[in-house]
């Protein structure tokens, strides 16, 4: 779940983003493995509280222990409104737009396709945890084996002096730390969805060792993979076409082998598909989470008798997603989800200093070079934060209202739950 849910579409789109602010190869470099180090300290933060609240709802339920119900509803809120339903939309859609390479579709039919995805994933993960994990194994497994081949070709063909390496250069320096930062922030998207293996843990087989080892390895191996692969790019092209490519995966992949941009065309089919499934599988058992505290509709925390899901969350969130889809509300929600989610992790991280304080607090995994990591994990997600407000005003101003609107809507139906407790009580 943690390789393919991260690995969907953006690594074949993000690397063109991060070349135009850092031309080289060092710098390429430097910032996908400053992305996936970022990635493992919060996987680490994120073990050692999954290892302590090992319960359905990942990060909805660290924020409800750490601080108080409030800032967890606004998670979840933030979740269905901005984060999780568009990041839903916004790979589905790449995920049409590739279908369209083998089958013409059009503006509408990839957004019905697109819509289709989602519902049709949807139900299977509707069907139950092991139908969604069997499809996300599958697709997983497809897609790093395919990305490996992809490497062991291009290296291959570069050390055999079969094209010409152009982007040679380990300089650094040509960038700013501004410069560095926003490319750093277009990485940390292409590893998005790391933490949501935590969403399913009361669903896990002993979750205080599996999710901890889970996010461990699997960022681990997905910023391997990355970086690989960047710099296979950056080997085969030359800058100008890394930096202008719309496709580099495709645009690499043709250098390679005749043929390679079909290939690659249907590689980014599978991870996007793969993706998506991961991604609609984790989420709802938030909603479930809150409906079962009473911050959400009851009927959200329901159990199909049968297949034993939270089969009325998920199909909350696919028919929200879809409906973005339609609506294009993804396109504006996407320069959204990383400054709303990053307020959220820089929480997650600071928590963790007020939980060690605790002697309540037992985790079964502990960070062992905490307090470092987790400090550098919070302090880089304030960067972030500060940085995407001063790029990007408007749609910082936009994302953080839409989750203040969650502080009136929480207090109100907590109040309204109060109501309901003391008319029961009457009775």
């Amino acid at each position: 779940m943690v390789v393919g849910t991260i690995i969907g579409g953006a690594i074949f789109v993000q690397p063109t983003e991060i070349a135009k602010l850092v031309p080289s190869l060092g710098g390429v470099a430097l910032i996908w493995l400053l992305a996936g180090t970022l990635t493992f300290f919060g996987a680490l933060v994120c073990a050692e509280l999954a290892s302590a609240f090992p319960r359905t709802g990942g990060v909805y339920v660290f924020l409800n222990e750490t601080y108080s119900p409030v800032f967890g509803f606004l998670w979840g809120w933030a979740m269905f409104w901005i984060i999780h339903s568009g990041i839903i939309a916004i790979v589905a859609v790449i995920f049409a737009r590739y279908l369209d390479h083998f089958i013409p579709l059009g503006d509408a039919g990839i957004q019905f396709a697109a819509a289709g995805a989602i519902l049709a994933l949807s139900a299977v993960n509707y069907r139950g945890v092991a139908h969604g994990s069997r499809v996300q194994t599958l697709f997983t497994i497809i897609k790093v084996l395919a990305i490996f081949l992809m490497i062991v070709v291009g290296v291959t063909v570069v050390s055999g002096g079969g094209v010409a390496v152009g982007n040679s250069s380990l300089d650094v320096t040509s960038s700013s730390p501004v410069d560095i930062v926003q490319a750093l922030i277009a990485g940390l998207f292409a590893f998005g969805g790391w933490h949501m293996v935590t969403y399913a843990a009361g669903e896990t087989i002993d979750p205080t060792r599996n999710i901890p080892r889970a996010l461990m390895y699997g960022s681990i191996i997905v910023t391997v993979c990355y970086i690989a692969l960047n710099v296979v790019y950056m080997y085969i092209l030359p800058l100008d076409v890394v930096v202008t490519s719309t496709r580099v995966a495709a645009d690499a992949a043709d250098v390679v082998v005749d043929g390679g941009a079909t290939f690659i065309s249907g590689l980014v089919l599978l991870s996007t598909f793969g993706a998506v499934s991961g991604i609609i599988l984790s989420g709802p058992r938030v909603y479930f989470s809150m409906a079962r505290d009473g911050v959400l509709f009851p009927w959200a925390g329901k159990v199909h008798p049968v297949y034993r899901t939270p089969h009325l969350a998920i199909v909350l969130q696919g028919v929200w997603a879809a409906v973005l889809v339609f609506t294009g509300s993804y396109e504006q929600l996407f320069s959204r989800v990383i400054y709303v989610e990053w307020i959220f992790f820089g929480m997650m991280a600071w928590g963790l200093f007020l939980l060690r304080r605790r002697p309540s607090y037992a985790p079964t995994y502990r960070i062992k070079g905490y307090p470092m990591i987790a400090g550098l994990f919070a302090l880089s997600a304030a960067v972030i934060v500060v940085q995407r407000f001063i790029a990007k005003p408007f749609e910082a101003i936009i994302g953080l209202g839409i989750v203040l609107v969650g502080v009136p809507v929480y207090y109100l139906w907590a109040a309204r739950r109060k109501g309901e407790a003391t008319l029961r009580g009457d009775r």
